[in-house]
This record gives structure tokens, sequence and C-alpha cells, in this order.
């Protein structure tokens, strides 16, 4: 901080002690003259001061200087005393006040220095901290822009997780939908296999019944071969053209199932694979239920054909001859 600053600083806390205008001018006086060194002048007093005319001022000043060459004057006033050596006692006291003024105004320059040195080492301080805190200002600032991009990319990555929550729902939601289908599509080939095994369980119930039946016919068929050769050769003709559709149909009937067998291994490695491609193994299955269907229409074309053979056999069962009556055998006999 310069003098003059401090000066003005001073005179800003006076007036507030002062509202007179004249004492205001009267301390500032002393504290030119006294404190800082410096002698009044009307000029300077009203710089500082700005209150009144130039008049207030230097009526002031002239009051001050009066008062301190009054203070200054020594009298001694003593009856005894020869007026010379009063006036010489009163010299040496007032050489001595000058001198003790003198003193003190030295003190007071060479502590005005010791503050100015100390203010002046006060300012570099300052200034030093000011470039401190100008660095740590930026600093900070450096440090509230990486704050800033830091929840930034926070907010960021936020959303992004937020985001990758929502598809691994949609995900898991479109798993478990799949999940459900693919069981669906167990549950139904379950059920397909159960109807297909009851459906070849009745072709195999039904080619025994055939079996059975055909060998009936031969049996009786053997029984009356004495009787009637020609039924006898017509039946075993029927009788091999029956065992030739049943063998036809037995071997078509295995090879069926070992094609069923082949297909149903086929729909489980599809299966397997479906659980990757969803839309491969519904048009897989929907193949495969159409096989199915055709199986079924095959087997209950055979359960056709077994009946048409049954009612051939029944057809062409051979007709058991009359029995001779015993009138006709003795006259046969009377005669020969």
């Amino acid at each position: 901080m310069s003098t003059e600053t401090e000066i003005q600083a001073e005179v800003e806390a006076l007036k507030a002690r002062f509202s007179e205008t004249k004492a205001l001018y009267r301390e500032v006086c002393a504290l030119l003259f006294f404190r800082h060194g410096i002698a009044p002048t009307a000029s300077k007093l009203y710089q500082y001061v700005r209150k009144g005319s130039m008049s207030v001022p230097a009526e002031a000043l002239a009051r001050f200087w009066e008062e301190l060459r009054g203070k200054a004057k020594v009298q001694i006033d003593h009856p005894d005393l020869p007026e010379a050596l009063k006036q010489a006692a009163a010299d040496a006291v007032q050489t001595l006040w000058t001198q003790a003024t003198d003193l003190a105004r030295e003190e007071l320059a060479a502590l005005r220095l010791e503050a100015q040195a100390s203010a002046d080492q006060a300012l570099a301080d300052l200034a030093r901290q000011e470039a401190s805190n100008q660095g740590l200002q930026a600093q900070i600032l450096e440090s509230r822009t990486a704050a800033s991009d830091l929840r930034a990319e926070h907010r960021q990555l936020n959303d992004e997780l937020q985001s990758e929550r929502r598809s691994h729902a949609a995900s898991l939601a479109r798993a478990d939908e799949l999940q459900r289908q693919v069981n669906e599509l167990l549950f139904q080939q379950e059920r397909v296999r159960a109807d297909f095994a009851a459906e070849l369980e009745k072709s195999r119930t039904a080619v025994q019944a055939s079996e059975e039946r055909a060998l009936g016919s031969e049996r009786r068929a053997l029984l009356e071969i004495d009787r009637e050769r020609v039924a006898r050769a017509n039946a075993e003709k029927q009788l091999e053209a029956l065992r030739a559709k049943q063998l036809e149909a037995e071997r078509h009937t295995q090879a069926r199932a070992l094609d069923l067998a082949a297909q149903h291994s086929r729909i489980s490695t599809e299966f397997e694979a479906a659980q990757l491609s969803l839309g491969r193994l519904q048009a897989n299955f929907a193949e495969q239920t159409q096989q199915l269907l055709l199986s079924q229409e095959q087997a209950t074309q055979f359960k056709s054909e077994a009946q048409t053979l049954r009612a051939l056999l029944e057809q062409f069962k051979p007709v058991p001859a009359p029995a001779p009556s015993p009138k006709s055998g003795r006259t046969k006999r009377g005669q020969a």
C-alpha cells in the first residue's frame, strides 16, 4: 500500500470520527505533520478532505502553526531569576524540545521506513499468494472441467448401461418366449410320437388279425382239399396272392417304420438345431406332421386292403358238399 493511499484511508477514518469541518482539517494537519512528517499546506489539506471552501483549510492551517509555535515556546516565570537567565533557560528548554521533536521525527521516519518495508514485503507476499491463488483457481477450473467431463461420461455410461439392461431384459423375454415355443414343440412331438406309436400298434394288431384269419382260412381249405381240388387250387392261388400282399404289406410297414424311425432321428437332430433357428424347426415339424398324416392315410389304406382281403377270403371260401342220403345208398347197393 502506498503512502498516499494510506493517508487517504486515515483521512476517511477521521471523516467518520469528526463531523465538524474545522476540527477535521485540524486533525488532518496533525496527521500529516506528526505521523507522516509532511508539512501540511492548504491545497494538500483540501485535496485530502474536500470539504468547505479554500479559506477553511487555510484558516485551519494558520491556527495549527500558531498552536504549534505556542507549544514550542517555553516561558519560565520565576520571581528570583534574572531576565537573561529566564531567557536562556527558556531557549534551552525550547532547544531540548526541538531536539526531542527531531529525534521523534527520525524515529518516526525509521519506523515509517520499516513499516513501508513490511508493507512492501506484505505486498510481495500478497502478489505471490495471488499468483498461487490464480494457479490454484486454474487448477480448480481444470478440476471442475474434468469433473464435468467425468459427470457427462458417467451420465453417458449410465444411459448406455440402462440401454444394455433394457436390451438384456428384451433378450431374456425373447429367450423365455423361444423356450416356451420349444417346450410346446417338445410336447407336440411327444404327442405325435404317441399317436404314431398308437397307430403303429393298431396296424400291427390288424396285420396279426389278418394273419390269424388267413391261417384259419388255410386250415379250413386243407380240411376240404380232398373234395374240392379245383376249389383248393383256387384257394391256394388266392392264398398265395393274399400272402404276397401280406408280405408286401409287412415289408411296406417295416420299411415305413424304419423310414419313420429315421425321420424321428432326423426330427430329433433338427429339434436340437431348432434352439438356434426356430423357423427351421417349425418348417421341419410341419413337414414331419405332413408325413405323419400321410402315414396315417397309408395305415388307413392298409386297413382297407386287409378288410378287402377278408372279404375275398369269405367270398372264395369252399362250399361244403352235401352228404349222400341213406336211401340213395341202399338203392345203389341193391342194384349192384
